[in-house]
């Protein structure tokens, strides 16, 4: 028995072998976070920046796109650098650090859909209490519960997962430190940690599931109650983004944790792993965005005038005078 503070490195999985499928492995990484960057760094900016946006279901989403972009930065750039130069190790302060902040993203990001869930219910099946329930104050509230209780369960994991003691070896499965790949690393005589640390979290995972949909049982039947298309057609616009965003968040996740051992295998594993950590960060603000006309303009508002900028720029000569045709 090794304790797995005696190992100072851990081999991460490597995407490719040749040369050219590592760059390619680098450059499509690359375009992801870019688009994860700009998409999320522009609804943060858009809905900061204008007030007809400050409104708990734009703040939400706004911490949302923070919860993004924190777990995407946690693992992308490593795995990006790893590929760019040949390198497959990872340092065990790196490992920690990782672990840990990528814990404390998703669950955030986990805990933050539970609460919209809560406030589109609120808006749809109890509007004439929307103001007492959701309230500044209260939005405000929920926003800290969610990064308090993100940071407390991430300390938690991350101190249980660490003081697992090793005996099969540093070398993990998986293009970033991921829980289930270090605990297949860990001895035997740790099973009943183990499992506790999986039923602690599965456990809160599934309460905020079932919290979760039965919000969206009661959202269903109230609307499906109003008598008018024109009617149901608001309700729906808001809710089916949040509902599609928790559904490949949950769906990947759950698969990926949950997925018994006969059909795991190192190709399975990487791609469900790049699904729920990499794919969802710069899909939400696309989601989001598609059916939502407020925030349609609010970006627009924020992206035209640097467009026109950018246009005047590039149609006018070093003197300042425009280039003739």
């Amino acid at each position: 028995m090794s304790n797995s503070s005696s190992i100072t490195h851990f081999p991460l999985l490597a995407f490719a072998d040749t040369r050219e499928l590592q760059l390619l492995h680098f450059w499509l990484f690359l375009a992801i976070y870019l688009a994860a960057l700009l998409s999320n760094g522009i609804i943060i900016i858009a809905i900061a920046c204008d007030r007809h946006l400050y409104t708990p279901m734009y703040t939400f989403l706004l911490n949302l796109s923070l919860f993004d972009l924190g777990s995407i930065s946690t693992t992308v750039p490593k795995s990006m650098t790893n590929s760019l130069w040949r390198s497959r190790a990872i340092s065990y302060a790196g490992r920690a650090a990782q672990l840990f902040f990528f814990v404390f993203f998703i669950a955030g990001e986990y805990c933050l859909l539970t609460i919209m869930a809560y406030d589109r219910y609120v808006a749809i099946c109890r509007p004439l209490h929307y103001g007492t329930l959701l309230g500044s104050r209260a939005c405000v509230h929920m926003a800290a519960a969610a990064w308090g209780s993100a940071l407390l369960y991430s300390l938690l994991h991350t101190v249980n997962t660490f003081s697992l003691s090793l005996c099969q070896g540093n070398v993990l499965d998986q293009f970033f430190c991921e829980v289930p790949q270090i605990l297949k690393l860990s001895c035997s005589e740790s099973y009943l940690r183990k499992a506790g640390l999986l039923l602690f979290g599965f456990s809160l995972g599934f309460g905020c599931f079932l919290f979760i949909v039965l919000s969206y049982v009661q959202i269903f039947r109230a609307v499906l109650r109003i008598p008018s298309e024109q009617g149901r057609h608001k309700p729906f616009s808001t809710c089916l983004p949040h509902l599609a965003v928790v559904s490949v968040f949950i769906s990947t996740a759950m698969f990926a944790y949950l997925k018994p051992p006969s059909i795991s295998s190192p190709f399975l594993d990487l791609v469900m792993a790049v699904l729920y950590s990499v794919v969802p960060p710069a899909l939400n603000p696309l989601i989001y965005s598609m059916r939502n006309k407020e925030l349609k303009d609010a970006v627009r508002k924020l992206v035209t005038p640097f467009l026109s900028t950018a246009i005047d720029c590039l149609f006018s000569s070093p003197n300042g005078s425009q280039i003739r045709s």
